[in-house]
């Protein structure tokens, strides 16, 4: 049957309705022209596809009417929602509308065959207009300061070549295509860079790999903006060279790096410089080293990639007595991208105030001046980029008495407000807001009120928007919520030594203050059900994403430190858990493995190369080792601390791009099973390296009498957890290397650092090398990442490799993955093995993360940042979640991430609430890192 007779059959009982709602329609189309929006031409459209494929014979015709009907209706509906009161429609957007609703509805051989008709004409439509181009393009002219000259459109396609060079699906003529369409006759040279790419930009959702070409024609500006010309890539091993010590002097010239970098041989280090690793990088990558740590004069960088990694390596080999030596082999570990130190030692090595340290821990005092002499510490620390943890446990609460006036104490709250307020008004180095999280132990009498602080409703003059929250739980509490028991709240100046207790020894004092309480001993107390208020805990934390869930005694107990202090609280991103007091600020350096750089195929299984991953963490736990000798410190007790313990913190980074290089699913036996692994190898080596160190430099002060010198090793510490909470912890103590080794070693040796190893959240220093941020999984397949630095479109490499392997990378899986908010799981035509491959953050169930993170804990004598993805929160689902990662020995949790229940026009893909979930690339966790 001709495709007319087939249409028309349809057509006119079923879309009376449809057009009179599209009568305010109108349509674009490609030549600029106007006309009425017609829904007829939809379904002869979707009939001659029908007949293309299948004929009209018969049943097959029936279905073919039937079915144009409902797709032909389903796109003028999706139209009609878009814009409700009419509009204009272009159109490429019906004929894409066409294409999803072909999909949606499984007719793929149709949809297939539309898709190439619409390429096949656009080809011939791009051949016509070439070849039309050539005869009526226009003369365009660019400004170049005084100059104005034609547009040497064959220099630019040698540009955009140049930057595809080794690259896969990528076009220059495509980006050049695309940045002519933004340019004018007069334009600035300026606008014609920018223009390019942002031209490849736009491509990057098609092909990843556009990603390298945008950072590649963005390295050509700034080459221009250090160096004073336009530069190719062939050209920069010779620049290099001979710029280096030039911009060294320049810096330290204009008073931004420090003296002693002169005092190098600048021209040996030049030499080193490995210019090839400029075409490493990602756009996002290089545009927020761009953006945020190359140094500037005047807004005018003078740090290209090499010249600023150098710089960063010098800085960290100052006290080295082979500097040269050690700079070249700090300088090709962090430019290979195998390891990265973190955002404040980015920032500032090599630079006049060398503050270098990621995370402060302080306890604050219950006096006035205690309480206001914190607050100054505060703003000193995040002046330099600090991120901060305070512990403020210790401050009496509401109506405790004040001896000094005889008067009644306002309590925590609003001393809280000024903490919120000081954050805001002192950023980090002009570069990033400043960001501290507050912790208070569940004993605390105010803790009902702590616990809603965040809340949208209120007294605002008793809320903290801006600030984070946790509470530090003793395993007290927690049973007494397994067993449905009572809980009692006390002022700490009444119990001043339950603050520095854990473990037993905290239990059998607690229990004895509630004894007092019941004899009339102590007036000023509060019994509640530990059950309603660890519920009340749970709804705040859904509700406002805060306060974050972490456990003191895990903290404590298994802390190799014990024996000079008490850890009081986490840092800002709960994974550095060090002693803190009235005398000592907890300090910590960063940095992160990329484990996907030491993931190696062998015998047709992919490992992790032990013996690159061994001279990786040695190597970056001596520049780690060396931050706490050159760092700035803001404050005397910043210094005593980290000199005297002497604690840094070696992260990963990568890890689920490992999972997807290997083909295993985030929520598979088989990925705790790498957890685990991976962890372990880490960790020795880490540990390995630093006693290395000590039998080089020496055993840190307070060694003496801790967990490393009674030869208790992490794993080890999970027997003294155990015994304390008499039960209650389910924990994996499988292990795979010689630990009896390590240990005689430390036996002999000692250790040249209290602690060694904490997983941080990675969110800045993995854009920069372009990895998965630490532990993380995929948040979205295919999405739009919003920072300091703009906006960004992230797709995931890896699954288009494996899409396109099989066929199914097309402008319609572009197309779908966009619709549904980066997921595969409604997408009928992936594969189930790949779904679960490249299930998002909230597709996995999250007792899977914390499995993984029970068997990364083992290993670890700090802590992690484990964010958790509840995509339908529920009381009961939140209970046995947390539950769950006290039982398996965790010793904090990190944001609590939920969705919504709508989704605009998906109402069976969920979007983010608000209230609870933080940005992907929040800049509070970029304090750390």
């Amino acid at each position: 049957m001709p495709v007319d007779n087939l249409t028309a059959s349809v057509l006119p009982a079923a879309f009376t309705q449809t057009t009179d709602r599209t009568q305010s329609f109108e349509v674009i189309r490609r030549n600029g022209s106007v006309m009425r929006f017609d829904a007829d031409k939809i379904a002869t459209a979707l009939g001659k596809a029908f007949l293309a494929v299948e004929g009209s014979q018969g049943a097959v015709y029936a279905r073919q009417r039937d079915l144009i009907a409902r797709l032909t209706e389903s796109v003028v509906q999706a139209f009609t929602r878009r814009l409700p009161s009419g509009g204009t429609l272009h159109i490429e957007d019906i004929q894409d509308q066409v294409e999803l609703a072909l999909m949606r509805s499984g007719e793929h051989d149709v949809a297939r065959a539309y898709v190439l008709y619409r390429e096949r004409r656009a080809a011939e439509r791009a051949a016509a207009e070439a070849q039309q181009a050539e005869i009526d393009a226009p003369v365009l002219h660019v400004t170049d300061g005084d100059r104005r000259l034609q547009l040497d459109r064959a220099t630019l396609l040698a540009q955009c070549s140049e930057a595809c060079i080794n690259l896969t699906g990528v076009s220059p003529e495509a980006v050049l295509e695309h940045a002519l369409q933004n340019l004018y006759d007069g334009v600035p040279m300026a606008a014609v860079r920018q223009s390019l790419v942002l031209s490849a930009r736009t491509l990057i959702e098609r092909e990843p790999d556009y990603s390298k070409v945008a950072a590649r024609l963005l390295l050509r500006s700034l080459r221009l903006e250090v160096l004073g010309e336009e530069l190719d890539q062939a050209d920069m091993p010779t620049r290099y060279t001979e710029a280096f010590p030039k911009l060294i002097k320049r810096g330290v010239g204009a008073e931004l790096l420090d003296v002693r970098m002169q005092e190098y041989d600048l021209d040996k280090l030049a030499r080193a410089l490995t210019a090839e690793r400029d075409l490493q990088f990602d756009y996002l990558g290089l545009q927020t080293l761009y953006d945020r740590y190359f140094l500037h004069i005047d807004e005018t960088r003078i740090e290209l990639p090499q010249t600023f990694f150098m710089r960063v390596a010098m800085g960290l080999a100052l006290n080295e007595i082979d500097r040269e030596e050690r700079a070249i082999e700090f300088y090709h570990l962090l430019s290979s991208f195998d390891f990265m130190s973190s955002t404040p030692t980015l920032f500032n090595s090599g630079t006049r105030h060398s503050q270098l340290s990621s995370c402060y821990l302080t306890t604050v005092q219950d006096d006035l001046e205690g309480i206001y002499q914190a607050v100054k510490e505060n703003a000193l620390l995040q002046k330099y980029a600090g991120g901060l943890g305070n512990d403020w446990t210790p401050v009496r609460s509401l109506g405790a008495r004040i001896k000094g006036t005889n008067g009644k104490s306002q309590g925590v709250i609003p001393f809280l407000k000024v903490v919120n307020d000081t954050a805001l008004a002192v950023n980090q180095g002009g570069k990033r807001k400043g960001a501290v999280c507050v912790y208070l132990e569940t004993w605390h009498l105010d803790i009902e009120e702590f616990l809603e602080l965040r809340k949208n409703t209120g007294d605002e003059r008793r809320r903290t928007h801006d600030m984070n929250t946790a509470n530090w739980i003793p395993d007290l509490f927690m049973r007494r919520v397994m067993e449905g028991g009572d809980w009692t709240l006390f002022s700490p100046n009444d119990t001043p030594d339950l603050h520095d207790k854990f473990g037993l020894a905290f239990e059998t004092a607690y229990v004895a203050y509630e004894a007092k309480a019941d004899r009339g001993e102590l007036k000023l107390f509060k019994r509640v059900s530990a059950v309603q208020l660890w519920r009340k805990m749970l709804t705040m934390l859904f509700e406002t994403g805060h306060p974050w869930i972490t456990f003191k005694d895990a903290c404590n107990l298994r802390s190799p430190q014990q024996h000079v202090g008490v850890v009081h609280s986490s840092n800002l991103c709960t994974e550095i858990t060090l002693n803190t007091s009235e005398r000592e600020t907890a300090v910590c350096n960063l940095g992160s493995v990329n484990l996907l750089a030491h993931l190696v195929l062998q015998n047709d299984q992919w490992v992790l190369d032990q013996s690159k991953l061994s001279r990786t963490v040695r190597t970056a736990m001596r520049m780690l080792d060396n931050v706490i000798d050159i760092n700035f410190y803001a404050t005397p007790k910043a210094r005593t601390s980290n000199l005297r313990h002497r604690p840094v913190g070696l992260g990963i980074m990568g890890y689920a791009d490992c999972l997807h290089r290997i083909g295993l699913a985030f929520a598979s036996p088989e990925a705790v099973e790498f957890a685990d692994r991976s962890t372990e190898t880490v960790c020795y080596l880490a540990y390995s390296a630093s006693s290395a160190l000590a039998e080089e430099r020496g055993v840190y002060s307070s060694y003496r009498g801790s967990l490393w010198d009674q030869g208790i090793l992490p794993l080890d510490s999970l027997r003294r957890l155990e015994e304390a909470r008499g039960g209650y912890l389910e924990v994996d103590r499988s292990s795979s290397l010689d630990w009896d080794a390590l240990r005689d070693r430390i036996q002999k040796y000692g250790m040249r650092n209290s602690n060694c190893v904490a997983i941080a959240p990675t969110a800045t220093i993995s854009n920069i090398i372009g990895v998965s941020a630490c532990i993380e999984p995929d948040y979205q397949n295919l999405y739009v990442k919003s920072n300091l630095s703009g906006e960004f479109t992230i797709v995931n490499a890896d699954l288009v490799r494996d899409l396109k392997a099989l066929g199914l990378w097309d402008e319609v899986m572009i197309a779908d993955l966009k619709y549904f908010d980066g997921s595969l799981a409604q997408i009928d035509r992936i594969p189930s093995e790949i779904k679960a491959r490249y299930a998002t953050s909230f597709e996995i169930d999250p007792a899977w993360l914390i499995e993984a993170a029970s068997r990364r804990q083992k290993w670890i004598d700090q802590a992690q940042s484990l964010n958790l993805f509840l995509a339908a929160p529920s009381g009961k689902k939140l209970d046995e979640l947390y539950k769950l990662a006290w039982m398996r020995g965790l010793k904090t949790t990190y944001y609590l991430r939920t969705l919504g229940a709508t989704a605009m026009e998906k109402t069976s893909v969920p979007v983010e609430s608000a209230s609870t979930f933080c940005s992907i690339d929040n800049p509070d966790c970029e304090s750390c890192q």
